[in-house]
């Protein structure tokens, strides 16, 4: 086991959250937070008519992943996400690594890798 914690967080289509899910779940890192958040970046807007006026989507809809992890690497958490989220298409998401300083259990006051 390491001393290193690291968060990985992750935006992903909506549609590919079972499958992450599966990939994670694969690699021994089935604990996770999911938000649905909206955002843009390379993805292209998107035009619609609503009551015959004229509308631009540029902010999508993702889901975002947030995975603390102290006993497995991070880049397998990271390959698990790819893997799972990975259409080939824009906006397919990004994966950002994060060191985490400490972590406190507020059940039990464990605090560094046990309390995750």
């Amino acid at each position: 086991m390491t001393d290193e914690i690291k968060m990985v967080v992750a935006m992903v289509r909506p549609d590919k959250l079972g499958d992450v899910k599966e990939s994670l779940a694969e690699v021994g890192a089935p604990s996770l937070t999911v938000t649905n958040v909206s955002g843009r970046g390379s993805q292209p807007a998107k035009k619609g008519q609503w009551r015959g006026e004229e509308y631009v989507v540029d902010l999508h809809q993702k889901v975002k992943i947030e995975c603390v992890v102290a006993d497995i690497p991070a880049d397998d958490v990271v390959d698990a996400i790819q893997e799972g989220a990975h259409t080939g298409e824009p906006g397919d998401g990004k994966i950002f690594v994060i060191d985490v300083e400490d972590a406190v259990q507020v059940r039990t006051g464990e605090r560094g890798p046990d309390a995750v």
